[in-house]
């Protein structure tokens, strides 16, 4: 059996999402400047929030608590998949590799998601 995580950190959920922001801020880097105030600015502000939410709802008590930040973080995933579908059609970059690490993200949170809501025995 897995040890408990001690910290927000030890949790793989959080790491692959932490690694996905890494990608975002290095591929929006090369973003036209003039979107700076724009779809660069909302797509990092989305990606900070899904593992800034992680790691928030890792230090709340109670399961229903823990499971609202979870919520948050995954209604951030929804918009960060939005702005990288705009972001490819707008040619500003290949998207695939990106999208791919948010689906990784977005399993593995609706799984910690589930088993935070399923009552222990």
């Amino acid at each position: 059996m897995r040890e408990p995580a001690r910290s927000f950190e030890d949790l793989v959920v959080w790491q692959k999402a932490h690694g996905f922001v890494l990608g975002v801020y290095k591929m929006t880097e090369r973003f036209p400047k003039y979107e700076l105030y724009g779809l660069t600015s909302q797509l990092r502000r989305a990606a900070v929030s899904i593992p800034a939410n992680i790691a928030e709802g890792f230090r709340r008590r109670g399961r229903p608590d823990k499971a609202r930040f979870m919520n948050l973080a995954e209604g951030s995933i929804g918009e960060c998949s939005y702005y990288l579908i705009l972001a490819r059609d707008l040619g500003y970059s290949d998207t695939g590799p990106l999208g791919e690490s948010l689906d990784e993200v977005s399993r593995l949170l609706r799984a910690y998601s589930q088993a935070l809501l399923t009552p222990s025995s």
